[in-house]
């Protein structure tokens, strides 16, 4: 995209980004919106030598658009009745699932913990033209006041048991009465059966499959609705 179309501060945060790392964009087409999100095209210059596999509790997550969160993004834009209800995305990394709510029509806050994280996610808004998107800053472990939402959102957030606790603390802290949660995650995370029977006592949960067909073979993304009991 022409870079000059971007309003003046989301210009300056991705000039003051490029200065860094290269860049470049992913597209999402989801119905009629284009969803545009910004990214590290090299991801060896953001590794710094560095082994993903060595710790991978310590791999920036963030910087990938994984096949869950694509998926999460078509299921927020596919529900109905979006205007007027509030919607929290949690460890959002690139955003895509936010975006494509807030195209919908979703009132959406993006929540992440590093000021570059949502650095990207402030130019990804701008260069998808979505407006009154809020960013903020949100520690699981130690959580500001945040605000209730009517739903609750994330893609591959699952990797740390000691998240765990946390996040159903969030969850239960976070959603508004009649609310609901999507979670979205690769079928092979083994963190994710975990996770569910600690949350089975306060949720009822349902889960859908989706196949996404690539080159190297099928993957399966497990989608989860959580409504509390």
């Amino acid at each position: 995209m022409d870079i000059r179309t971007l309003p003046e501060k989301e210009r300056e945060i991705y000039n003051r980004i490029r200065k860094k790392y290269k860049l470049t964009f992913d597209r999402l087409k989801i119905g009629e919106k284009k969803i545009r999100l910004l990214k590290i095209a090299d991801l060896e210059q953001f590794l710094d030598g560095k082994d993903p596999f060595a710790d991978v509790s310590e791999f920036p997550f963030w910087i990938r658009l994984w096949d869950a969160a694509m998926i999460l993004a078509y299921v927020l834009a596919g529900q109905k009745n979006c205007r007027n209800r509030t919607l929290l995305e949690l460890g959002a990394g690139l955003g895509a699932p936010g975006l494509a709510a807030a195209a919908a029509g979703f009132d959406v806050t993006i929540s992440d913990y590093e000021d570059i994280i949502m650095d990207f996610q402030r130019v990804s808004a701008a260069a998808s033209q979505l407006s009154g998107i809020r960013f903020a800053h949100l520690d699981w472990l130690e959580p500001d006041e945040i605000g209730s939402f009517d739903v609750l959102a994330g893609a591959e957030i699952l990797f740390r048991e000691e998240f765990f606790q946390p996040l159903l603390n969030l969850f239960n802290t976070c959603l508004n009465p009649g609310g609901e949660i999507y979670l979205a995650h690769d079928a092979r995370r083994k963190s994710l059966p975990r996770f569910l029977e600690l949350a089975k006592d306060d949720f009822e949960i349902g889960t859908k499959k989706q196949v996404i067909r690539k080159n190297d073979g099928n993957i399966t993304i497990l989608i989860n609705r959580l409504r509390p009991r």
